[in-house]
């Protein structure tokens, strides 16, 4: 192996292990206990270090979201066999509020916290939320297929895409952030079921 592939290569190894330290802390102690010294005492670099991969915490927040993205589009990706456009369509929202519920932490790396998607907006190039939009684009291709299939009636992809995930994400938030307290608690889950039955009823009839 050449020399300048093999620093590149120990270069990504450094970075992966920087990362996964981040990821722990985060996922033990919070996103405000996790800091960049922190870090480097879990990894053993100095600060210095960290900050020759990663410029400040939000950059390194983004790097964590977009393995969170990979790790979810494999799960979505799963579901691909699955022949009816409507029955993956299903899949693919209760794929995500599964993500959601067993992984709360990545959820709101994902979805609900503004650092990372400052650092997104601070690239300034013309897709600054890749990962993101790829996830989008994985709900836009299946109701695609339906329409092309005559399952869905025709219209906007993308707009039919955007209520899809306006509905499924809303109810995932909602439980995430302890807004279902006033139903009991071994009720809420089973409650966000009974509306995801209702909402397939109804994509089925109006998409």
């Amino acid at each position: 192996m050449a020399t300048a592939d093999r620093k590149q290569r120990e270069k990504l190894e450094r970075r992966q292990v920087i990362l996964d330290a981040a990821q722990r802390l985060f996922i033990e102690q919070g996103f405000d206990k996790m800091g960049m010294r922190n870090i480097a005492d879990a990894v053993e670099y100095s600060v210095g270090a960290i900050y020759l991969y990663f410029k400040d915490k939000n950059e390194l927040l983004f790097a964590l979201q977009d393995q969170a993205f990979d790790r979810l589009a494999e799960e979505f990706d799963a579901l691909g066999a699955i022949p009816h456009p409507a029955d993956r369509l299903n899949a693919l929202a209760h794929k995500y509020l599964t993500f959601a519920f067993e992984h709360p932490e990545l959820f709101e790396l994902m979805f609900l916290m503004n650092g990372p998607m400052e650092a997104a907006a601070a690239r300034g190039n013309a897709m600054p939320w890749a990962r993101g939009h790829a996830a989008f684009q994985r709900v836009i291709r299946v109701i695609q297929a339906g329409m092309e299939a005559g399952v869905f009636r025709q219209r906007d992809a993308q707009s039919a895409a955007l209520m899809v995930w306006a509905q499924v994400h809303g109810l995932a938030a909602l439980y995430l952030r302890q807004r279902l307290v006033f139903l009991p608690e071994e009720g809420r889950q089973p409650a966000i079921e009974e509306a995801m039955s209702i909402f397939s009823q109804l994509i089925q009839q109006s998409l």
